[in-house]
C-alpha cells in the first residue's frame, strides 16, 4: 500500500512537472519578427532593421546640425557673391552618392519600418516606431523636398555678384536655416523614438 501511495505521488508530481513545463514554455515573450508570426517584443530581423534606422536618422541629424550650428553662420559672414557661390557648390556636392545614400536610404528604411510595424504590430514599442518613421519621413525628408530644395533651386538660377543674388542671399540664409533647424530636430527625434522602441 505504501509503495502504491508513493508511486501515486510520483505520478502526480510528474503530472505537475508536465503542466509546469508547458506553462513555462508558453510564458516567454515572443519576438516581433521571429519567423513564427509572434508579436511581442521587437526582435530578430526587425530589431536589426530598427538599429540601422537609428544609425541612418542619427547620421542625417548630425549633418543637418552641422549646417545649423556653424556652416550657415560661416557662409552668412561672407560677402553675398562669395556666399552664393559657396552655397551653390555645397548643394551640388550634396547630391553625390555619399550623402544621398544615407538621406534617401534612411527614408526608405523608415517607410519599411512603418510597414513592418503595421504588419507585425508588436506589443511593445509600436507607437515609438510609428512616431519615428513619421518624424523622419515628414519632418526631414518631406520638408527637404518642399522647403529646402526649392530655395536651393532658386539660388542656383542666380549669378553670384548680381544685384538679384545679393538681395536674395540674406532671405535665403534666414529661411533655409530655419527649415534646417526643423529637419534637424525631426531627424534627431526619429532616432530617439527608435531608441525608445528598443529600450
Amino acid at each position: 500500500m505504501r509503495g502504491s501511495c508513493v508511486g501515486g505521488q510520483g505520478k502526480a508530481a510528474g503530472g505537475r512537472g508536465v503542466v509546469t513545463g508547458e506553462r513555462d514554455a508558453g510564458a516567454g515573450p515572443r519576438s516581433g519578427w521571429d519567423g513564427n508570426g509572434g508579436a511581442g517584443m521587437i526582435g530578430g530581423p526587425f530589431f536589426v532593421l530598427v538599429v540601422v534606422g537609428v544609425l541612418g536618422t542619427g547620421l542625417v541629424a548630425g549633418v543637418f546640425c552641422g549646417f545649423s550650428t556653424f556652416v550657415m553662420r560661416g557662409l552668412a559672414a561672407l560677402p553675398p557673391a562669395q556666399g552664393v557661390a559657396a552655397m551653390n557648390a555645397i548643394n551640388v556636392a550634396a547630391v553625390r552618392p555619399a550623402f544621398m545614400t544615407v538621406f534617401t536610404g534612411s527614408a526608405a528604411l523608415c517607410a519599411l519600418i512603418a510597414v513592418v510595424t503595421f504588419v507585425v504590430w508588436p506589443q511593445e514599442g509600436r507607437v515609438e516606431l510609428l512616431l519615428g518613421s513619421a518624424s523622419y519621413l515628414a519632418g526631414s525628408f518631406g520638408l527637404t523636398v518642399v522647403a529646402n530644395v526649392p530655395r536651393n533651386d532658386r539660388l542656383a538660377r542666380l549669378t553670384p555678384g548680381t544685384p538679384e543674388a545679393a538681395v536674395y542671399w540674406p532671405a535665403y540664409v534666414r529661411e533655409w536655416t530655419f527649415w534646417n533647424h526643423v529637419r534637424t530636430a525631426a531627424s534627431a527625434a526619429a532616432a530617439l523614438f527608435y531608441i525608445l522602441a528598443l529600450a
